[in-house]
Parts: structure tokens; C-alpha cells; sequence
């Protein structure tokens, strides 16, 4: 079993930046593919970023590229998503997940694909 908490969450201006955290426990995630999803309310969980197990492959959905960069420290069980140049569609709850299984591809991009969840960290920017 895996757990993932999220953390870093907050209130940001427009423009602004975030460092969200997904600390693993209870399994090393090192030799995992991690992934970002993000939730709005009234929409459905959607894809945000995933990093394979090195962190020398990363993906990201179209919205966020440019902007978001996913990144993980393996001696830490931990995956980061530094959020920059935040706009007010970017609100959501942002959850980390992580796959049943090792290695696998990146191109992980929806909820099937993953596991393992965290509990989720609620980010809003104000327009």
C-alpha cells in the first residue's frame, strides 16, 4: 500500500506561484511513473503532469505546459509541481497519484491509470 499526502496548497493572486508537495509513504515510489491530476468543482479529475522514475521524462496536458513543471526527489519518496504564471483556471483541488505497478509509461493521462491518491490540496487564484 501506498499513501501520498499532498501539501502546499493556498491563495494566490494571478501570476502567482505555488510549490505543491506529494510526500509517499508506506512503499518507496522511486521506481514509479507520479502523477498530477487536478479536480474544479462540477468537472471532472483531469490530467495535469506525470514524471517517470528517473524524473528524466516528464508529460503535461496542454493547458499547464509552460506554466507547471513536475519534478520528484526519490531519496525523499517525494514528488514535487511548481506552479508559475497561475491564472484563475488553474483553481482546483490538485491530487498526486501513483500506479499499481513500476516503471510504465508517462503518457499516464487518465484516472485509470493510477492507484493511489492522495487526499488532495485545494489551490485557488483570484483573478
Amino acid at each position: 500500500q501506498v499513501q501520498l499526502v499532498e501539501s502546499g496548497g493556498g491563495l494566490v493572486q494571478a501570476g502567482g506561484s505555488l510549490r505543491l508537495s506529494c510526500a509517499a509513504s508506506g512503499r518507496t515510489v522511486s521506481s514509479y511513473v507520479m502523477g498530477w491530476f487536478r479536480q474544479a468543482p462540477g468537472k471532472e479529475r483531469e490530467f495535469v503532469a506525470a514524471i517517470n522514475w528517473s524524473g528524466g521524462s516528464t508529460y503535461y496536458a496542454d493547458s499547464v505546459k509552460g506554466r507547471f513543471t513536475i519534478s520528484r526527489d526519490n531519496a525523499k519518496n517525494t514528488v514535487y509541481l511548481q506552479m508559475n504564471s497561475l491564472k484563475p483556471e488553474d483553481t482546483a483541488v490538485y491530487y498526486c497519484a501513483a500506479p499499481p505497478r513500476p516503471y510504465g509509461t508517462i503518457v499516464a493521462v487518465t484516472t485509470t491509470h493510477y492507484n493511489y491518491w492522495g487526499q488532495g490540496t485545494q489551490v485557488t487564484v483570484s483573478s
